[in-house]
């Protein structure tokens, strides 16, 4: 394991005081610095991201995994500080962002390296903690099982959500053409400008009737928290994709 000098015994964090609470219940604690497995890397954190999970693990509404770390954070940005026993991909000093179980509300976060990815070009730092979460989701949802291509439609429910930003990016990027859909016309019009074709404020107008006008195939994907992404036949809803 290759670890600078520097890297203290003990490093700061954030905790839930009582272990569950309001946004006023996090506090500053000092606890252990991780030590990182063969197989992966201690970040230096620069920046966190914020997400429903973590609020709803500080409210005590998001069970924990067994051996997940208490302290909250699912995605974190910053520079490799330590790599494990057996790592090639990293090494210290690389700018990375990473999704993580927890640990991220600290100074330090150690990471199956597998989870970690290089801040891309003309994306600095701090940004760069923004991307873990919604990438990971889409991609693992959208491409890996829902197998989107070029020249597919993609139905993509809150368009201007942090999920739902991210699809119509990558599907569009991917070659697919996306419908989108937003609860009122300010959303539309943001929804229309990230990128896509055709931006619906369900608010005012009945998405179906609009999807069916477009010409998109019968059958749409459906991924959810509550439920996992699969393949729906709606003959009555034409649809090619769909992500909440």
């Amino acid at each position: 394991m290759s670890q600078p000098s520097a890297i203290p015994k003990s490093m700061s964090a954030i905790a839930i005081e009582g272990g569950v609470g309001p946004a006023r219940a996090l506090k500053l604690v000092s606890i252990k610095t991780p030590t990182p497995k063969s197989g992966e890397v201690l970040i230096r954190v620069a920046a966190a991201g914020n997400n429903y999970p973590d609020i709803f693990q500080r409210e005590g509404r998001y069970p924990l995994p067994p051996g997940t770390p208490a302290t909250l954070g699912l995605e974190i940005s910053g520079t490799v500080a330590v790599v494990g026993a057996d790592m090639q991909r990293f090494r210290v000093g690389d700018p990375v962002c990473a999704l993580l179980l927890g640990g991220g509300y600290a100074e330090y976060a150690a990471v199956d390296a597998h989870h970690v990815l290089p801040v891309p070009t003309g994306v600095n730092v701090l940004e760069a903690a923004a991307l873990s979460e919604t990438f990971f989701t889409v991609y693992a949802n959208v491409f890996e099982r829902g197998a989107l291509k070029a020249g597919e439609t993609l139905l993509v429910h809150g368009g201007t959500s942090g999920i739902g930003t991210t699809a119509i990016s990558m599907a569009k990027a991917a070659g697919a053409r996306v419908i989108a859909t937003s609860r009122s016309a300010e959303k539309a019009r943001q929804a229309k400008m990230l990128g896509a074709d055709v931006s619906i404020d369900s608010s005012r107008q009945d998405f179906q009737e609009v999807v069916r006008g477009e010409g998109a195939p019968t059958g749409y994907w459906t991924w959810s928290a509550e439920s996992s992404f699969e393949r729906i036949s709606m003959p009555s809803s034409p649809m090619a994709g769909c992500v909440r």
